[in-house]
């Protein structure tokens, strides 16, 4: 097990080693540390990987520099500039919230920029801050539209929160497909099969085989509502900021050119349409009542969305993240390649 406080701070040490500039570095381990917290390992410190191999091949833009494209009232764009994505959604979700305590609602865009690791991270930004949020990004083509066999729009996930008062926030954080590709990935890593029903090859029929699933592509979540859900997405973070969308946008994970993702990050100001406290206090009351309904056989407890990442993170806080060996030697061999004296090891 890895401390929460040494593994951002190699995080940092990489990230200013590939040029970024120290307190942006912090804010984006943040990010990166609470993904590998909540078990997210996907789109934790392992994204520091692809990040080292397009800063190698000019494919990624450090420090990062974004700027304002657009601004009216509660609406804006800004430019990721091609740097790291968690900056810019950070950034435009900071736009959002400040907007909608003015407005009641805000969104905001964010037009050419990369991966943005797991967005229930902005989303509960808005959550701590007692608003609602709500956190869209597209991505390079994995999965086919509904009815078709080719790979055309990416998972597309979305992520809400909505803030209670003494619980846990709901936090919902969710791909548009069946499973995020991330993971299928991570299979082909550790040479492990997938369960039937995630993907299908390139000709169209399931497969175990992650590297066929590769090949072809991700199946969407309850069929066609999963299609139409990642579309919807790419047309408002893609077409809408200005970005990449469709077969436009380039995949983090291989040398093909920037990637030109688009996000949005939108905040509802609940104070806005009804008072804070009473609708927190109503949260928990809802939460209290999902809890004590009656339970399937084998379950001994509803779940909340975002629940048990809440609790991975807690207890990661309290044990140690855990990191498998594959990460942990390829961040060392990085640590090295800089020159760096930091190495990664397990408490």
């Amino acid at each position: 097990m890895i401390s929460e406080k040494k593994l951002k701070k190699v995080i940092v040490e990489i990230l200013k080693g590939y040029g970024e500039n120290e307190e942006s570095a912090l804010l984006a381990a943040d990010c990166l540390v609470k993904a590998d917290m909540r078990g997210i390992s996907t789109h934790g410190t392992y994204l520091l990987i692809p990040m080292f191999q397009r800063i190698k091949a000019g494919m990624l833009n450090l420090p990062t520099k974004i700027t304002l494209v657009k601004e009216n009232n509660a609406t804006s764009i800004i430019d990721g500039g091609n740097g790291l994505g968690q900056l810019a959604a950070r950034k435009a979700m900071c736009i959002s919230i400040e907007k909608a305590k003015k407005y009641g609602i805000a969104l905001t865009l964010v037009r050419n920029t990369n991966n943005i690791s797991f967005l229930g991270y902005y989303s509960n930004f808005a959550a701590q801050e007692g608003m609602i949020g709500f956190v869209g990004s597209n991505g390079a083509s994995s999965m086919a539209p509904w009815g078709s066999s080719e790979a055309f729009v990416g998972t597309n996930p979305i992520s809400i929160s909505i803030p209670a008062k003494n619980e846990k926030s709901i936090v919902l954080d969710m791909s548009s497909s069946v499973v995020a590709r991330g993971k299928i990935r991570k299979a082909s890593r550790n040479k492990e099969e997938i369960p039937l029903g995630w993907a299908i090859d390139k000709e169209g029929n399931p497969t175990t085989d992650p590297n066929e699933a590769l090949k072809g592509t991700i199946l969407p979540i309850a069929g066609p509502k999963g299609s139409a859900l990642a579309i919807i997405v790419d047309i408002i973070a893609g077409m809408l900021s200005g970005s990449r969308f469709g077969l436009e946008i380039k995949t983090f994970h291989k040398l093909e050119g920037a990637t030109g993702v688009g996000v949005f990050c939108m905040a509802i100001d609940i104070n806005k349409f009804y008072d804070l406290d009473c609708f927190c206090s109503m949260i928990d009351s809802y939460i209290c009542s999902i809890k004590n309904l009656k339970k399937v056989k084998n379950v001994s407890e509803v779940y909340l969305p975002g629940e048990l990442e809440f609790i991975s993170e807690q207890k990661s806080r309290e044990e140690g993240i855990k990191l498998d060996s594959k990460t942990i030697e390829s961040l060392n061999d990085i640590l090295e390649k800089l020159g760096s004296n930091l190495k990664l090891v397990h408490d």
